[in-house]
């Protein structure tokens, strides 16, 4: 637990995907669970995939997608664990290659390096996690221990329907030992 906080803080990295509009199920499960929360966003996430005002609301934090000069304060304390949900295609193979060219991704190969855990909720289509570059990068990943939730392709079922993301899941990997 870090030393600024009575609770343990949980930063939750978000990606542009079209279930990102969810995010609050995610942050409600993490605060029903004793966590504080602050949230991460890729650039293009900010652009609209889920509600920033709601979510700064929630959080009683602001969303952050930019880096910090260095004269500003640092908004959040160290994590303690980070979720990335949902992890796109992109955001993976980019975190995998060690690119930090946003600051999502560089809060992600920061972490690895400070050894906190690390839990991800892949969204991905079945077609991009057919490439051989997505598959490199879940081996490279999963040797670095992060812990993974089945993958999620937002597909309709047989019935018509898509399948919940079951944003839960990814607290229930940073719990497990």
């Amino acid at each position: 637990m870090t030393a600024q906080a009575e609770k343990p803080f949980l930063y939750v990295v978000v990606c542009a995907a079209g279930i990102a509009v969810g995010v609050s199920k995610l942050i409600t499960a993490a605060q029903e669970r004793d966590w504080e929360v602050g949230v991460i966003a890729t650039p293009v996430a900010m652009s609209g995939f889920f509600d920033t005002g709601a979510v700064e609301a929630q959080t009683g934090r602001p969303v952050r997608s930019a880096w910090r000069t260095p004269a500003d304060p640092r908004p959040f304390p160290p994590p303690d664990a980070v979720v990335v949900a949902p992890a796109t295609f992109n955001t993976l193979n980019k975190w995998a290659a060690g690119i930090a060219d946003t600051l999502a991704l560089g809060t992600l190969c920061e972490a690895f390096g400070l050894g906190v855990p690390i839990a991800v909720l892949p969204c991905v289509a079945d077609a991009l996690a057919a490439h051989p570059a997505y598959g490199a990068s879940m081996v490279r990943l999963r040797g670095m221990g992060v812990r993974f939730g089945e993958p999620y392709g937002g597909e309709v079922d047989e019935t018509g329907r898509r399948p919940e993301f079951g944003w839960e899941r990814a607290l229930d990997l940073l719990e497990r030992d």
